[in-house]
């Protein structure tokens, strides 16, 4: 198999040097990863219905044979039908085509076909417009469907497939060791693969899914536990002091138990009674106090002697930070500085100097902090605000400013305990699961489209009052279905409720420049209301933001829900988050009941996870983890907790995975995390 990986697409028939560029953006450059990209969904072809009784408007498969040879008809604006008729003996089935000039060579009179698409009709008269076709002697019983790209269909990736399979060797080398393949009841790579790109039977197809399920997270697992023995491993590292009882004598409200405890156990790490640095992300809900202790662990650094680094998504942030930590820091007499994309390059370079030399004591800051010209006189401590935002290598070239420094990362998307161990599987954790003294709970409710104007004279109280709001579409581009754009929308404000405001506008094809002004001008009160997609979902904190109305509502996670909810109540004014929704299923109906009953991130994590999967607040790609290929984080559990465990067991018997029956499982780790800019084992 491994020779596979360096075979190029090319080798395959058909397959030239345009079709291999568009195989390369799939991800599957040679044929073993052909091998490996696997179907995202499958049709079953084996359940046949006859013509008569096939459900109007369902997917379903007929068997028929062609009474005739299509015939062309050319219509308006150049457009060309192929018309035929087929039966089944009983009923007739009447097939159009729509500019497929192969149809006609593609479909022989008197020969018997299997089509797969919807029935539509009225009276006894049936009809199937464009359906997948292939001849019934010898059809395949499930038909995979490949991701596409454009250029490139799935039934194309489908042949491709079928030149590569019999590539593989007779005796293929399984990177599973037989005796944990065998304990876990799973089979042998050939029959996964086999199965996963041609399976014969419903049974089949389960079988060969849960045993590459397995493999890809006891791979992934197999990176992370070494990522984190790697973290672990005895080095010289910082020992810092606990200041926190001085800290928390700095600010003017009573710390949570939840902070508290985070700060402690995060002190703990960084005692130097362990010989190696800490390693560790803060997972709190919106509003959770996660500044606080991240100023509570730069402080004692700071007071050890050391200096510290913050790095926020985007310069708003970056400024945010600055200015909540100056005010926590500034009166222990703390050194800040703040380094964005901004920065005159006059000041940058003072600013540099200042950093080498020590006078500096904590740098907050964008990207623009993992530049090589940016050098620490003693760096011991690097944290990383919405760790999500940042890839697994960019943590990693921070902390490489420095020797051997202590990390913390730091989330606002509550995930459940035990998804996080084993997502974050390089860190420990720490939750702050308490809501500080003076938060206040945000009321939300659920109106239909035709309360909306109510709502907004509910938004123009508040603005009236001094308050400001936001709003929330979910598409920006015209003609995407029946949701208004940002800026139609912003028109219909302007010209029927709020003609005498001046209202902002954030998307995402605005420039991150474009996105900062208009964010800072709301920020600073200059905008009373704020008319945007999802982009604001993380981000600024607006004290005077007391009302946001989100437009569609059913249309988001329950995740993402809460974290636009977050936008709000973050000073100490009752705050309201109004959902317009006129969904009518079940699904929808539940998650937006959830969003009015609980404002708890972790139990909305939970609900999230049950209703519909990761979802938006769960991307592999947003993590900084490798992409998995088959796996489902949240399907998937079951088979995680499985692969955690005997990933564990591997690296107890064998660390480095040397042995010659580990060596294929040694491959796949570096394989899979060489994407993210690292691997489990060097």
């Amino acid at each position: 198999m491994a020779s596979l990986f360096s075979k190029d697409i090319m080798t395959l028939q058909g397959v030239g040097e345009k079709r291999a560029k568009l195989f390369q953006k799939l991800g599957a450059p040679t044929v073993g990863a052909l091998l490996r990209y696997y179907p995202r969904g499958y049709e079953d072809w084996s359940r046949h219905t006859s013509i008569a009784a096939a459900p109007l408007g369902e997917l379903c498969t007929i068997r028929g044979t062609v009474l005739h040879r299509p015939t062309e008809t050319r219509i308006r604006n150049g457009m060309t039908l192929y018309k035929t008729i087929v039966t089944d003996g009983d009923s007739d089935l009447h097939l159009t085509f729509f500019n497929n000039r192969y149809i006609p060579n593609l479909l022989t009179e008197g020969t018997a076909y299997l089509f797969y698409g919807k029935v539509s009709g009225m009276g006894s008269r049936r009809e199937m417009s464009s359906p997948e076709f292939c001849r019934a002697e010898g059809a395949p019983p499930i038909v995979p469907i490949y991701r596409q790209t454009e250029g490139l269909s799935s039934r194309q990736i489908s042949n491709a497939m079928k030149q590569a399979f019999p590539l593989l060797p007779e005796i293929l080398q399984d990177p599973i060791p037989d005796d944990l393949r065998q304990a876990q009841g799973l089979c042998h790579l050939r029959y996964a693969l086999e199965n996963i790109h041609f399976p014969k039977t419903m049974e089949s197809l389960a079988i060969a899914r849960r045993r590459l399920i397995f493999e890809e997270l006891l791979v992934l697992q197999l990176g992370l536990l070494q990522l984190k023995k790697r973290s672990k491993t005895a080095v010289s590292c910082h020992a810092i002091t606990d200041y926190s009882e001085e800290f928390w004598k700095l600010l003017p409200f009573t710390p949570t138990n939840a902070q508290r405890r985070a700060v402690s156990e995060a002190l703990h790490d960084m005692s130097g009674t362990t010989p190696y640095p800490m390693n560790r992300l803060v997972q709190g809900d919106v509003g959770s106090g996660k500044t606080a202790v991240a100023a509570a662990l730069c402080h004692s650094v700071i007071k050890s002697g050391k200096q510290a680094a913050l790095m926020a998504p985007t310069e708003i942030l970056a400024k945010q930070h600055f200015a909540s930590l100056s005010n926590f820091l500034a009166p222990a007499g703390i050194r800040l500085g703040l380094l964005t994309g901004s920065v005159t390059a006059a000041k940058k370079r003072a600013l540099l100097e200042q950093l080498e030399t020590g006078e500096i004591d904590l740098l907050i800051g964008t990207h623009a902090l993992i530049s090589d010209n940016v050098r620490f006189h003693d760096l011991a401590l690097v944290i990383t605000d919405e760790q999500h935002r940042f890839g697994v290598d960019q943590r990693a070239s921070l902390s490489a400013k420095g020797e051997n420094p202590h990390l913390l990362v730091m989330s606002a998307t509550p995930i459940p305990r035990t998804l996080a161990l084993m997502i974050y599987g390089d860190l420990d954790i720490s939750v702050l699961n308490e809501r500080p003294p003076g938060r206040q709970e945000i009321e939300t409710y659920t109106i239909d489209s035709k309360k909306r104007p109510r709502a907004f004279q509910y938004l123009r109280k508040h603005i009236e009052a001094g308050y400001q709001c936001y709003i929330i579409c979910p598409l920006i581009e015209e003609g995407q279905g029946d949701m208004a754009s940002v800026l139609q929308y912003t028109e219909i404000l302007k010209r029927d409720y709020f003609s005498d405001l001046e209202i902002g506008i954030l998307h995402g094809k605005l420039k991150a420049k474009e996105k900062e002004e208009v964010m800072a001008r709301f920020a600073a009160g200059e905008l009373p209301i704020l008319v945007s997609t999802t982009v604001v979902e993380v981000g600024v904190d607006v004290p005077n933001a007391v009302v946001i109305l989100i437009e569609n509502a059913e249309r988001y996670g329950l995740s993402q829900l809460h974290q636009l909810r977050g936008r709000v109540g973050r000073g100490n004014v009752k705050s309201t988050c109004i959902l317009v929704s006129d969904a009518q299923n079940e699904e929808a109906i539940t998650r937006l009941k959830t969003m009015c009953r609980t404002s708890d991130g972790f139990q909305i994590a939970d609900a999230d996870l049950r209703l519909r999967g990761p979802g938006d607040f769960f991307g592999t790609n947003q993590h900084g983890l490798p992409d998995l290929k088959i796996a489902d984080m949240a399907e998937d559990l079951e088979t995680l907790q499985q692969a955690q465990a005997a990933a564990k067991a591997l690296l107890h018997a064998d660390p480095g995975l040397s042995e010659p029956n580990h060596r294929g499982l040694r491959g796949e780790v570096r394989m899979l995390f060489a994407k993210v800019g690292t691997n489990g084992f060097n």
